[in-house]
Protein backbone atom coordinates (compact mmCIF):
# COMPACT_ATOMS: atom_id res chain seq x y z
CA UNK A 1 0.00 0.00 0.00
CA UNK A 2 1.38 3.30 -0.57
CA UNK A 3 0.48 5.70 1.76
CA UNK A 4 1.82 9.22 1.11
CA UNK A 5 3.88 10.72 -2.03
CA UNK A 6 6.47 13.87 -1.21
CA UNK A 7 7.83 15.53 -4.54
CA UNK A 8 6.32 18.02 -6.75
CA UNK A 9 3.43 18.49 -8.96
CA UNK A 10 4.52 18.57 -12.31
CA UNK A 11 1.11 18.37 -14.11
CA UNK A 12 -1.98 19.71 -13.01
CA UNK A 13 -4.96 18.47 -15.06
CA UNK A 14 -7.74 18.39 -13.06
CA UNK A 15 -9.12 16.11 -11.35
CA UNK A 16 -5.83 14.26 -11.68
CA UNK A 17 -2.18 15.70 -10.86
CA UNK A 18 1.23 14.21 -11.74
CA UNK A 19 3.80 14.32 -8.81
CA UNK A 20 7.22 13.73 -9.34
CA UNK A 21 9.24 11.67 -6.63
CA UNK A 22 12.58 11.08 -7.60
CA UNK A 23 12.21 11.38 -10.45
CA UNK A 24 9.19 8.86 -10.72
CA UNK A 25 5.93 10.40 -11.91
CA UNK A 26 2.93 9.25 -10.18
CA UNK A 27 -0.33 9.56 -11.74
CA UNK A 28 -3.29 10.68 -8.38
CA UNK A 29 -6.61 11.42 -8.54
CA UNK A 30 -7.66 13.83 -6.24
CA UNK A 31 -10.90 16.22 -5.03
CA UNK A 32 -11.27 19.88 -5.74
CA UNK A 33 -10.79 20.62 -1.77
CA UNK A 34 -7.35 18.96 -2.09
CA UNK A 35 -6.17 20.62 -5.61
CA UNK A 36 -7.05 23.80 -3.76
CA UNK A 37 -4.53 23.36 -0.69
CA UNK A 38 -1.57 22.70 -2.99
CA UNK A 39 1.16 24.73 -3.32
CA UNK A 40 1.53 27.25 -6.26
CA UNK A 41 4.37 26.56 -8.69
CA UNK A 42 6.61 23.34 -8.51
CA UNK A 43 7.10 23.98 -4.75
CA UNK A 44 7.34 20.28 -2.85
CA UNK A 45 4.04 19.12 -1.48
CA UNK A 46 2.94 16.33 0.33
CA UNK A 47 -0.07 13.85 -0.49
CA UNK A 48 -1.88 11.35 1.41
CA UNK A 49 -2.81 8.64 -0.43
CA UNK A 50 -5.29 5.69 -1.18
CA UNK A 51 -4.63 3.30 -3.98
CA UNK A 52 -7.31 1.37 -5.38
CA UNK A 53 -6.92 -2.16 -6.78
CA UNK A 54 -8.98 -3.35 -9.95
CA UNK A 55 -8.33 -5.76 -12.42
CA UNK A 56 -7.42 -3.49 -15.17
CA UNK A 57 -5.48 -0.59 -13.27
CA UNK A 58 -3.95 0.46 -9.90
CA UNK A 59 -5.51 4.23 -8.69
CA UNK A 60 -4.05 6.23 -6.80
CA UNK A 61 -6.23 9.15 -4.95
CA UNK A 62 -4.51 12.10 -3.10
CA UNK A 63 -5.40 13.97 -0.06
CA UNK A 64 -4.07 16.70 1.30
CA UNK A 65 -5.20 15.80 4.86
CA UNK A 66 -6.36 12.91 7.21
CA UNK A 67 -9.58 14.19 7.09
CA UNK A 68 -10.26 14.13 3.64
CA UNK A 69 -8.11 10.62 3.80
CA UNK A 70 -10.64 8.91 6.38
CA UNK A 71 -13.88 10.41 4.81
CA UNK A 72 -13.10 9.07 1.31
CA UNK A 73 -12.55 5.34 2.87
CA UNK A 74 -15.50 5.59 4.74
CA UNK A 75 -17.77 7.00 1.92
CA UNK A 76 -16.13 3.59 -0.29
CA UNK A 77 -17.75 1.83 2.60
CA UNK A 78 -21.17 2.77 1.76
CA UNK A 79 -23.17 0.59 -0.56
CA UNK A 80 -23.19 1.83 -4.16
CA UNK A 81 -20.23 4.22 -3.52
CA UNK A 82 -17.57 3.53 -5.38
CA UNK A 83 -14.09 5.31 -5.45
CA UNK A 84 -15.16 7.87 -8.21
CA UNK A 85 -18.38 8.76 -6.67
CA UNK A 86 -16.19 9.42 -3.20
CA UNK A 87 -13.95 11.74 -5.03
CA UNK A 88 -17.11 13.76 -6.45
CA UNK A 89 -18.78 14.11 -3.42
CA UNK A 90 -15.22 15.40 -1.50
CA UNK A 91 -15.10 17.56 -4.78
CA UNK A 92 -18.18 19.24 -3.96
CA UNK A 93 -18.12 20.35 -0.49
CA UNK A 94 -15.34 20.10 2.23
CA UNK A 95 -15.49 17.51 4.97
CA UNK A 96 -16.60 20.35 7.40
CA UNK A 97 -19.95 20.98 4.55
CA UNK A 98 -20.21 16.83 3.73
CA UNK A 99 -21.07 16.63 8.11
CA UNK A 100 -23.10 19.27 8.22
CA UNK A 101 -24.92 18.21 5.17
CA UNK A 102 -25.48 14.81 6.79
CA UNK A 103 -26.55 16.05 10.27
CA UNK A 104 -29.41 18.30 8.22
CA UNK A 105 -30.80 15.52 6.66
CA UNK A 106 -30.28 17.61 3.77
CA UNK A 107 -30.17 14.74 1.09
CA UNK A 108 -31.05 17.51 -1.60
CA UNK A 109 -27.81 18.87 -1.34
CA UNK A 110 -26.50 15.37 -1.68
CA UNK A 111 -28.61 14.92 -5.17
CA UNK A 112 -27.08 18.30 -6.52
CA UNK A 113 -23.83 15.78 -7.31
CA UNK A 114 -23.52 13.68 -10.26
CA UNK A 115 -24.37 10.45 -9.96
CA UNK A 116 -25.92 10.93 -6.43
CA UNK A 117 -29.55 9.91 -6.52
CA UNK A 118 -32.47 10.05 -4.19
CA UNK A 119 -31.71 6.37 -2.56
CA UNK A 120 -27.81 6.98 -2.64
CA UNK A 121 -28.59 10.12 -0.83
CA UNK A 122 -30.67 8.32 1.69
CA UNK A 123 -28.37 5.35 2.07
CA UNK A 124 -25.70 8.15 2.46
CA UNK A 125 -27.46 10.14 5.42
CA UNK A 126 -28.51 6.90 7.31
CA UNK A 127 -24.90 4.76 7.13
CA UNK A 128 -22.78 8.02 7.38
CA UNK A 129 -24.52 9.54 10.31
CA UNK A 130 -23.30 6.50 12.91
CA UNK A 131 -20.25 6.43 11.25
CA UNK A 132 -19.21 10.12 11.65
CA UNK A 133 -20.36 10.07 15.39
CA UNK A 134 -17.34 10.50 17.79
CA UNK A 135 -15.05 11.14 14.47
CA UNK A 136 -14.05 14.36 15.18
CA UNK A 137 -15.02 15.34 11.67
CA UNK A 138 -17.56 17.87 12.96
CA UNK A 139 -14.76 20.06 14.13
CA UNK A 140 -12.67 19.64 11.11
CA UNK A 141 -11.88 23.33 8.92
CA UNK A 142 -12.13 23.09 5.14
CA UNK A 143 -8.73 22.59 3.76
CA UNK A 144 -10.02 24.19 0.60
CA UNK A 145 -8.12 27.48 -0.41
CA UNK A 146 -8.36 28.58 -4.04
CA UNK A 147 -6.70 31.81 -5.22
CA UNK A 148 -8.11 34.18 -6.91
CA UNK A 149 -6.39 36.55 -7.90
CA UNK A 150 -7.81 38.93 -10.59
CA UNK A 151 -6.11 37.25 -14.09
CA UNK A 152 -7.25 36.96 -17.48
CA UNK A 153 -8.83 33.63 -18.27
CA UNK A 154 -6.17 31.33 -20.12
CA UNK A 155 -7.45 30.07 -23.45
CA UNK A 156 -8.03 26.40 -22.22
CA UNK A 157 -9.28 27.20 -19.13
CA UNK A 158 -13.36 26.69 -19.47
CA UNK A 159 -12.32 23.43 -21.52
CA UNK A 160 -10.21 22.39 -18.91
CA UNK A 161 -12.57 22.87 -16.34
CA UNK A 162 -15.51 21.37 -18.75
CA UNK A 163 -13.16 17.90 -18.87
CA UNK A 164 -12.63 18.01 -15.00
CA UNK A 165 -16.56 18.18 -14.61
CA UNK A 166 -17.26 15.55 -17.25
CA UNK A 167 -14.50 13.11 -15.85
CA UNK A 168 -16.04 14.04 -12.25
CA UNK A 169 -19.46 12.24 -13.75
CA UNK A 170 -21.18 15.59 -15.91
CA UNK A 171 -22.84 15.46 -18.70
CA UNK A 172 -21.38 17.53 -21.15
CA UNK A 173 -24.29 19.88 -21.67
CA UNK A 174 -24.71 20.23 -17.63
CA UNK A 175 -20.92 21.02 -17.33
CA UNK A 176 -21.49 24.35 -19.79
CA UNK A 177 -24.69 25.07 -17.91
CA UNK A 178 -22.68 25.36 -14.45
CA UNK A 179 -19.33 26.86 -16.14
CA UNK A 180 -21.93 30.03 -17.61
CA UNK A 181 -20.74 32.96 -16.99
CA UNK A 182 -18.54 31.99 -14.28
CA UNK A 183 -15.38 33.76 -15.75
CA UNK A 184 -17.11 37.20 -15.79
CA UNK A 185 -18.31 36.15 -12.19
CA UNK A 186 -14.92 35.83 -10.81
CA UNK A 187 -12.98 38.64 -12.60
CA UNK A 188 -11.37 35.85 -14.60
CA UNK A 189 -10.21 32.51 -13.22
CA UNK A 190 -8.19 29.60 -14.10
CA UNK A 191 -9.25 26.21 -14.34
CA UNK A 192 -8.81 25.44 -10.84
CA UNK A 193 -11.42 27.94 -9.90
CA UNK A 194 -13.98 27.84 -12.38
CA UNK A 195 -14.28 24.04 -11.31
CA UNK A 196 -14.73 24.85 -7.39
CA UNK A 197 -17.10 27.85 -8.18
CA UNK A 198 -18.96 25.37 -10.71
CA UNK A 199 -19.38 22.89 -7.80
CA UNK A 200 -20.33 24.79 -5.43
CA UNK A 201 -23.45 25.83 -8.05
CA UNK A 202 -24.11 22.57 -8.38
CA UNK A 203 -25.15 21.56 -4.90
CA UNK A 204 -26.93 24.68 -4.05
Amino acid sequence: MIGQLRGQIVVRQPPQVVIDVGGVGYEVQVPMSTLGALPAGDAETRLLTHLVVRDDALILFGFASEDERSLFRELMRVSGVGPKMALTILSGMSVTEFVTTIDADDSGRLTGLPGVGKKTAQRLIVEMRDRLAGSGFTSVPSTASIATAARDVAPSARSEARDALVALGYKSAEAERLLAGLADEENGADAETLIRQALKRAVR
